[in-house]
């Protein structure tokens, strides 16, 4: 079967992604195997072909949902061969210190769990683990794959908004008009927030206007602090989303915040980003820095019953799909700001 390996990690090689031909996985008792059907491509999987992702293991494609073909024995979640399903690479414990504590994404086993090869792979073995700690939810009938490929990527945004607690009427400043940027967007909408979006994109700012998005600012021609200000009677945004891994981003969310604002770090940074910021500045406007890393069930679910009920608003997002084959050219359409989100499918 074909799948998208990385190479380098740990070889002293430069690091790179490649198609390979590779077995099918074999799975043991509890486990199932999935033939994938799209799996989206994460800005996060082109920092691992990079060698600049350092959070989690380096296997490529994490945003998959495809077909059950074969199942490890029986009672096995309740799956049965020809399921639909989204299969989360990263799945708690649901019982350790963390977990009860709602920081599952510290959880130990999290980040060790995953499927294999990868979700960039014409077949995935999906671990018992994941089976057995509620990690595969099932697609209903008529949710097409592509749309459900966005489950993960919208189930991140949820619980970034959710860690901001933002609500109805605040004012929320994104950074970063990328694909979670425009899934913010979409999410802050249904709150009943009031969103702005900003970017150094030109062709990106466009396909915000055309998600509907009111205010859209470009980075590099405005001064997007003082706007957001004066959109809000002097204040600034109540909540920024930094949907960037960029030092850039991160500053201009901090300058454009209200006293008391959050700032939630959405946008993973390269190991050894550095802000240049005079920190007595966030403490005397007591600004909260908010990190948010991943999702669990509880989003993943709350994902799939919204992208299911509104498929058309999120299907927007989805911009382009390549077959497995034409991975570096869906990788070179997801950086060039041509598209918005790339899809891997088979």
């Amino acid at each position: 079967m074909k799948a998208v390996l990385l190479r380098g990690y740990g070889a002293g090689d430069k690091v790179g992604a490649h198609v390979s031909e590779v077995p099918v996985p074999e799975i043991g008792e509890r486990e199932l195997l999935v033939r994938m059907e799209a799996c989206g491509l994460c800005g996060t999987d082109i920092e691992k072909t990079r060698g600049e992702y350092t959070v989690a293991m380096p296997i490529l494609g994490h945003e998959a949902v495809g077909v059950v073909t074969s199942v490890g024995g029986d009672g096995v979640g309740g799956f049965r061969e020809g399921d639909r399903v989204f299969p989360h690479h990263h799945v708690p414990c649901h019982e350790c210190f963390y977990c009860l504590h709602g920081d599952e994404t510290a959880c130990t086993g999290y980040r060790t769990s995953n499927i294999y090869p990868g979700g960039f792979s014409e077949f995935f073995r999906v671990p018992a683990w994941n089976v057995s700690k509620g990690g595969v939810l099932r697609l209903p009938p008529g949710l097409p794959c592509k749309e459900a490929s966005l489950i993960e990527p919208v189930g991140c945004c949820i619980r970034a908004l959710d860690k901001c607690a933002v609500g109805e009427g605040e004012f929320a400043l994104i950074v970063g008009a990328g694909p979670v940027g425009m899934l913010h967007s979409i999410l802050l909408g249904i709150r009943r927030a009031r969103v702005v979006v900003s970017d150094v994109s030109e062709p990106r700012l466009k396909f915000a206007e055309k998600m509907g998005v009111e205010n859209v600012m470009d980075a590099r021609r405005r001064d997007v602090g003082r706007e957001v200000r004066e959109l809000t009677a002097g204040r600034g945004a109540d909540v920024a989303i930094v949907a960037s891994g960029s030092p850039a981003a991160l500053l201009q969310a901090v300058k454009a915040v209200r006293p008391g604002g959050r700032i939630c770090l959405f946008g993973v940074p390269t190991k050894g980003s550095i802000l240049d910021y005079d920190i007595s500045a966030l403490y005397n406007a007591e600004t909260s820095l908010i990190p948010s890393y991943g999702t669990t069930d509880a989003e993943t679910s709350a994902a799939l019953r919204l992208i299911a009920s509104d498929t058309a608003r999120f299907s927007a997002v989805v911009t382009h799909s390549f077959p497995i084959e034409a991975f570096s050219e869906a990788v070179e359409t997801a950086t060039s700001g041509t598209g918005m989100k790339v899809v891997i499918t088979t």
